[in-house]
């Protein structure tokens, strides 16, 4: 089975471009989904994270309070590196379950903002990355995220990879910049990707 990437920097749209491929019938691993999902069900990993961060990473209801963590790590570039280093390999091995139960399809997309930051890309065979101009970007997250300014966009922005080496790094590019239509541009490639995944069987 082929397996195939997706990412794209924040506000690039990489999941409506994975909403277009789900209707094609085609698996989506939402990585940043799942990895939260770990976090809450992952005994080990809890207790790790409570070992490594303190009591107060999981809330007395015992829900993961996500925005303490947030703060702890956002800045902390030793933190966010303890954090990463205990949820990725938990994440890496839900994703060999999830897709040691995908069956009959021709392949399957992993979706993940870090792909490369996280070294996911190692676990796929292409890399899909979705791409809008920086002004785009932001204004959509301001749009979506209300309560985030231009300046908390930009922080994100500037510790995620540079669009010109994500793009360098990639196998595909689409373009979500209001410009290009977007469905020709998915169905075009899925079609590449179903032919390509004939040598992956």
């Amino acid at each position: 089975m082929l397996k195939v990437g997706i990412t794209g920097g924040i506000g690039s749209g990489k999941t409506v471009v994975c909403r277009l491929f789900a209707l094609l019938g085609i698996p989506i691993y939402d990585s940043d989904f799942r990895a939260k999902w770990v976090m809450q069900h992952d005994e080990w990993l809890r207790q790790a994270l409570i070992k490594t961060f303190g009591e107060k990473t999981y809330a007395a209801s015992g829900q993961l309070d996500r925005p303490y963590l947030a703060n702890l790590v956002f800045n902390q570039p030793e933190k966010l590196a303890q954090l990463n280093g205990l949820v990725h390999p938990r994440v890496k091995a839900d994703f060999t379950n999830w897709l040691a139960a995908q069956e009959q399809v021709p392949y399957i997309l992993k979706e993940a903002a870090l792909m490369f930051e996280s070294q996911a890309y190692k676990q796929v065979d292409k890399v899909i990355t979705v791409s809008a101009p920086l002004p785009t970007r932001i204004a959509r997250v301001l749009q979506r995220d209300t309560h985030r300014s231009p300046a908390d966009v930009q922080a994100i922005i500037d510790k995620q990879l540079p669009e010109a080496e994500r793009q360098q790094r990639a196998d595909y590019i689409i373009y979500n910049d209001d410009q290009q239509l977007v469905i020709p541009q998915v169905l075009a490639l899925h079609e590449q990707l179903i032919a390509l995944s004939a040598t992956y069987e």
